[in-house]
């Protein structure tokens, strides 16, 4: 294999293999527990994490994994490429029995994100991407098919997509600056963008700040690679390599036709602080 088709091979095949993991542990029960700031954990995500970190580690030895269930690795600062996994993204979802959780694998080289794999296992959909070649959909053992974004160009029409367990009254706000009323809650936050991705929404803006690097790393680049783009509040780039992992300047995913407009629109709402 050329390029990075070995990459996304390996982490489409890891991430399926997580997904039939979890989707089994739920049949069987959860028992969930907390981590710090309340945010709900279960076995299967702790196990899902064991069997993709594993699995990147033994095809990709050189790379650095990080992964929401691990502790931070401080050797991605200095290193090329990294891996990061989010190994259930939409937790609260995947608790209550929804389909709006996803199995996220994303790879980073050199800072940019060139890799990304986003997995619904309890739908038997998978979103992949490489940098620079077209983001595809694979729906229930169907061949994969190539995906784009949408044209919708005027923020009033734009079709958002919110958060289903942290949806806040900001969210409110933003439909007000922007005159649009179609909103759809999903859990996973890669999910979102995927739809994106798709077509089948228009429109994602999380203000909140408490996103990190392994919740965007794969969907960013399945978003990019079907026309879109994501940035946050400001209409800044993220950046995977700095000492924080976390995206504390909000979230703006959408088609790119949407993007200028829908970022002038809120920056009322959202002034960009002094540094």
């Amino acid at each position: 294999m050329s390029g990075l088709a070995r990459e996304l091979a390996e982490a489409t095949a890891l991430a399926e293999r997580a997904g039939a993991l979890v989707v089994a542990a739920r049949a069987a029960g959860l028992v969930v527990e907390h981590k710090a700031g309340d945010e709900p954990v279960t076995a299967a995500d702790r196990d899902a994490s064991t069997l993709i970190v594993a699995g990147l580690h033994a095809a990709f030895p050189a790379d650095v994994v990080v992964s929401e269930e691990l502790e931070d690795d401080l050797a991605r600062l200095g290193a090329d490429r990294v891996w990061f996994v989010d190994p259930i993204d939409g937790t609260k979802d995947f608790i209550r029995g929804g389909d709006g959780f996803a199995v996220m694998i994303g790879l980073v080289v050199g800072g940019v994100p060139v890799v990304g794999v986003v997995h619904q296992p309890s739908i038997d959909r998978t979103f992949a991407a490489i940098a620079g070649q077209a983001a595809t959909v694979r729906e229930r053992g169907q061949p994969a098919r190539a995906i784009a974004v949408s044209t919708v160009s005027d923020p009033a029409q734009a079709r958002l997509v919110a958060s289903a367990s942290h949806r806040s009254a900001v969210i409110d706000d933003v439909k007000e600056a922007l005159g649009t009323h179609d909103e759809l809650n999903i859990g996973s936050v890669g999910v979102k963008l995927a739809l994106i991705a798709a077509g089948a929404r228009d429109l994602y803006v999380n203000p909140a700040g408490r996103c990190k690097a392994w919740d965007t790393c794969a969907p960013e680049v399945i978003l990019r690679a079907a026309g879109g783009v994501l940035t946050n509040l400001h209409g800044d780039p993220l950046r995977y390599d700095q000492p924080d992992l976390r995206l504390p300047h909000g979230l703006v995913g959408s088609n790119q036709h949407l993007h200028a407009a829908v970022v002038g629109k809120l920056a009322a709402l959202f002034p960009r602080r002094p540094a």
